[in-house]
């Protein structure tokens, strides 16, 4: 049997279906519900900074990365990472997120927020925000809401309501 080498590029208006699919798929309906979705709702994501893994011509990951506003200053909620379940375990998201935190990084944005699993993220250099500090639209568990400077310091210096950028 052959291997299909993993391609990850800019994510496509092409992709859009498969991703939603896949969104479905691993989230299920409750994701509209969620505080980060709404950060998201009616801001389309970066496609500088959003990317599509794909093995052959079949989708099996995806991360968007969308701009907030977070205390008074533009930042970047990243998420959703989703890698199809059959793919698990292969380092397709840390690919992805390696791609997209490099190309937020090279364009110059200085800070990244997510809201997930704090352990998955440490790798990355994510860090819990301390509670208050930034204040979502919604409920979350303070422990899972992260934060990556990409220039030293810049969380510090941010307090405040996070909101869409619209």
């Amino acid at each position: 049997m052959t291997s299909l080498p993993l391609t990850i590029r800019h994510e496509l208006p092409v992709d859009q279906a498969a991703i939603e699919r896949l969104h479905e798929r691993a989230f299920g309906p409750g994701r509209f519900a969620r505080t980060a979705f709404r950060l998201r709702e009616g801001v389309p994501p970066d496609p500088a900074l959003s990317f599509a893994a794909h093995v052959g011509t079949f989708l099996v990951g995806s991360v968007k990365v969308t701009p907030v506003i977070a205390g008074g200053h533009g930042a970047l909620m990243l998420g959703p990472l989703t890698v199809d379940p059959a793919f698990e375990g292969r380092g397709i998201g840390g690919a992805l997120m390696n791609r997209s935190i490099a190309a937020a990084r090279e364009a110059g944005h200085d800070l990244i927020l997510l809201v997930g699993d704090a352990p998955y993220y440490a790798r990355f250099g994510f860090k819990p925000i301390p509670p208050g500090q930034l204040v979502l639209p919604g409920p979350a568990d303070p422990a899972r809401f992260l934060a990556l400077d990409l220039v030293e310091g810049t969380l510090a210096q941010r307090r405040g309501a996070v909101m869409p950028a619209r």
